[in-house]
């Protein structure tokens, strides 16, 4: 009889793992550890969806096509999109708070276990009518072969009811992340960014798309490079940069505005002041879910009341972290504190 794939600790295999970066510690006991301090209190609400990993050995070629046969050895599941930065936040020690849509399918119950098992507070909306959203990788030889994705925009009558939800959630919040993969789930996004701004309640937005102009009162958007000369255009030296920045951040009317320039580091812009931060030097493995890495950290450290040079120079850190690790992964306390603590004073 052929042997099965296993699932890993990723999944929601009743058997704990073994220690390691991911599993030794988890955020609930983080937030205790913090003696007298009240942990910041972060809303995430975005299009979740369940990466799926199949890990396995590449030894031959197929013989009905010129394609690589994976013997599948290993599964494994992460949270993705906003509920990857929700387990980022989480990982950090904030108590977070998770309202998306699902579908009522096997995934969505993965989802609900794994946001479960990282200490997340998830409000999902099920939606019979659609799938979850899964994005389903091949690797072999530890390179990504093929990746599947499964999708489908959720119904109307959800998102008014989750858009319901978020009113009475973001009171109890420190702060509000946005995190929009273009899936359908934020089609209420301004009238979100009113009600939370209204309330005194920052609000930061991981955006998508070419019009911005539905994030507009936001308190920061944080594109990379790709995402901002789509929206902008092309520049040629750093000054018109700097200036496509400064008349995008104006015209939304954002407190700040965060560029991600992959090896370039990231640049904050705010009215009177930019601020560079160099990438930090490190052998890249993976980029997925860098982008959410950085905006997670943002939010808690601006929720934990730094200041925006902190917060930055934190998620810059993070960010050069997070890419040394394979697929959706997330950063612990101790990882960006000895990160900290090997920077030049």
């Amino acid at each position: 009889m052929a042997k099965k794939p296993g699932r890993t600790a990723a999944s929601r295999a009743v058997q704990l793992p073994a220690k390691s970066a991911e599993a030794a510690v988890t955020a609930p006991n983080r937030r205790r550890a913090q003696k007298g301090r009240r942990a910041p209190r972060v809303l995430v609400v975005g299009d979740v969806m369940l990466d799926r990993y199949w890990f396995g050995q590449v030894n031959r070629i197929s013989p009905e096509s010129p394609v690589p046969v994976v013997l599948v050895e290993r599964i494994e599941e992460r949270l993705g999109g906003a509920a990857n930065v929700a387990r980022n936040a989480a990982a950090l020690g904030a108590e977070v708070e998770l309202l998306s849509v699902i579908g009522k399918d096997e995934a969505g119950d993965c989802l609900s276990a794994l946001t479960a098992t990282d200490g997340i507070r998830a409000r999902f909306h099920r939606d019979a009518s659609v799938p979850t959203t899964v994005k389903l990788r091949v690797i072999g030889r530890q390179q990504q072969l093929l990746r599947i994705d499964f999708e489908t925009s959720p119904s109307n009558e959800v998102l008014a009811a989750k858009l319901q939800d978020f009113e009475r959630s973001v009171v109890d919040n420190d702060l509000v992340i946005l995190s929009d993969y273009a899936k359908g789930t934020l089609v209420h996004v301004e009238r979100m960014i009113r009600i939370a701004r209204r309330l005194g309640k920052p609000v930061l937005v991981d955006p998508k798309g070419d019009d911005y102009r539905r994030y507009r009162g936001a308190t920061l958007l944080t594109p990379n490079k790709s995402e901002f000369r789509q929206v902008a255009g092309a520049w040629s030296t750093h000054p018109e940069l700097i200036a496509k920045a400064q008349r995008l951040r104006n015209t939304l009317g954002l407190e700040a505005l965060l560029i991600t320039r992959s090896e370039e580091g990231m640049t904050l812009f705010r009215k009177s002041s930019v601020l560079n931060m160099p990438a930090q030097a490190r052998e890249v493995y993976d980029v997925s879910g860098a982008g959410d890495t950085v905006i997670a950290t943002l939010g808690v450290k601006l929720a934990g009341r730094a200041s925006w040079h902190e917060a930055v120079r934190a998620a810059n850190l993070a960010a050069g972290i997070v890419v040394g690790k394979l697929g959706t992964a997330v950063v612990h306390p101790e990882e960006l504190a000895a990160a900290e603590a090997a920077q030049p004073r």
